[in-house]
């Protein structure tokens, strides 16, 4: 399934948490699932392996999201996309 982790200002304070969205890229789009916070501002905490603060505006996408949206393997998690709501 199709999930995405978006960043503290569009996870906007769990409002879209649970939510469907469209993810643009690469010439396709496909719809994910909003499961989680990409925190910008604090970073994670231990279950998250106390991972820095992700930066503003980033969509964190599972394997299914770049495989729906045909990016290389080696592209995952450095390519543009742009989502919207549905």
């Amino acid at each position: 399934m199709p999930v995405v982790a978006l960043s503290t200002g569009w996870f906007n304070k769990g409002e879209r948490c649970d939510k469907e969205i469209t993810i643009h890229g690469n010439g396709r789009s496909v719809k994910a699932k909003v499961v989680d916070e990409c925190d910008s501002t604090m970073g994670c905490d231990g279950n998250h392996d106390f991972q820095l603060p992700c930066s503003n505006n980033i969509v964190n996408a599972s394997k299914a999201v770049w495989k729906a949206l045909g990016v290389p393997e080696s592209d995952w998690g450095e390519t543009g996309v742009f989502w919207s709501e549905d």
